[in-house]
């Protein structure tokens, strides 16, 4: 009995550190749709500037009616993983679609993309081998490459002479198959990876290639495919992970695309896929549908582009300290936590829903407000925010 007080004792003081040094995360409560704007138990009618809802396809009508169509049709939960009685072919379809729109042979659906990458390395890679990892990457693929008895590398952010230096020290250690991941959009930053010089150091090397493209898949690239296509290798990536719970669509789930072989092993031995019940049929119908939007107008694609430009553009004229780049991730810079959390509640009472990030999200003295922007966003809305951003940053002297 005595150990067991001590535990919850223990949980206090850390939570009660948390508070103290200004991380302590909190949930505001959403009671309407996802949309550009929003309603609040806090506040009503306020413009949502930190959603992953990239391409406004969250509650569009049609995706809403196919998920309805789906609910209707194929049930509310199938009961079951995928290879006992889980599989309908509405998931076939959905994974063929996926495989297609990545430019890949083949993919396999999970939960969450948290999921595929955490069912990813320990199948394919063993101690026979080494992954090679940015040192920004999301926890879902660091989690995943610790679950690997692998060789663990990480190389300097985006630096490609870090990453030829850990390629040359795999080959030293004599590994058999060496993979580089990376995210292709790293989500607090922007920062879209360099994939077409990955690529080349990877030719040189004799290195598979794969990237988490959460933060790609829909918008990014020419007609939406991707941190690839952006980076001009459409269809030279060995394996992608991705998700349905951001731009397409944002409800849950998550893939993984590669040649056929690869996703067959995954279905074997992958142990989220195999232990996990299979994905809603709403979702798969909805996200179906997604695609069928995707595929055949670029429409919300460009005005995403067209809004990220515009409040970028806006926020440096106001003298924030914002990181470069073209993402719709638009981080602001204000490197105190507790000042970030001030900005993200002043932000609020005037009317613009943001979130402060900071330790451990984001490097000690990196916090940032993370706005992202979307295609459901209006004119008048991106302008209205940045009125509100304008206002905050002078009151707590952030901008002059």
């Amino acid at each position: 009995m005595g150990t067991t007080k001590k535990f919850y004792e223990n949980v206090r003081q850390e939570l009660s550190s948390i508070r103290q040094d200004g991380l302590f995360k909190l949930e505001r409560i959403i009671i309407t749709p996802q949309a550009s704007t929003i309603d609040t138990t806090q506040k009503s009618r306020v413009i949502n500037l930190c959603a992953n809802n990239y391409l406004g396809l969250s509650s569009h009508p049609m995706v809403i009616e196919a998920a309805g169509r789906a609910l209707s049709e194929r049930g509310f939960g199938l009961s079951s993983v995928r290879f006992i009685c889980g599989t309908q072919d509405a998931h076939k379809e959905l994974e063929h679609r996926l495989a297609r729109f990545v430019g890949t042979e083949d993919a396999i659906l999970y939960g969450s993309a948290f999921d595929a990458n955490g069912g990813l390395f320990e199948t394919l890679f063993g101690v026979e081998d080494a992954v090679i990892s940015d040192e920004l990457n999301h926890a879902s693929i660091i989690d995943g490459i610790r679950l690997s008895k692998a060789k663990r590398y990480r190389y300097k952010h985006n630096d490609m002479e870090s990453l030829r230096a850990q390629l040359q020290a795999a080959n030293d250690a004599q590994a058999r198959f060496k993979l580089v991941f990376t995210d292709g959009v790293f989500s607090m930053d922007g920062t879209i990876a360099q994939l077409d010089k990955i690529r080349a150091l990877c030719d040189e090397y004799g290195a598979l290639l794969g990237i988490d493209d959460c933060h790609a898949t829909g918008f990014l690239g020419d007609t939406g495919r991707g941190s690839h296509q952006y980076r001009g290798v459409f269809g030279q990536i060995d394996i992608l992970t991705g998700t349905l719970g951001k731009a397409l669509g944002g409800a849950s789930g998550g893939f993984t695309c590669a040649k056929k072989e690869v996703v067959d092993l995954l279905r074997q031995r992958s142990r989220p896929y195999l232990f996990s019940n299979s994905l809603a049929p709403s979702i798969v119908g909805a996200s179906i549908e997604v695609l069928n939007i995707l595929e055949n107008d670029n429409t919300l694609r460009d005005r995403l582009e067209t809004n990220a430009r515009f409040f970028r553009d806006g926020l440096s004229r106001l003298g924030f300290d914002i990181k470069p780049g073209d993402h719709p991730v638009v981080p602001v810079m204000v490197y105190d936590a507790g000042k970030a959390q001030k900005l993200a509640a002043q932000l609020l009472e005037l009317g613009v829903y943001v979130v402060g990030f900071f330790y451990p999200v984001v490097p000690k003295d990196q916090a940032r407000i993370r706005v992202q922007i979307s295609a459901a966003h209006s004119d008048e809305e991106l302008r209205e925010a940045l009125t509100a951003f304008e206002k905050a940053g002078k009151e707590l002297e952030i901008i002059r």
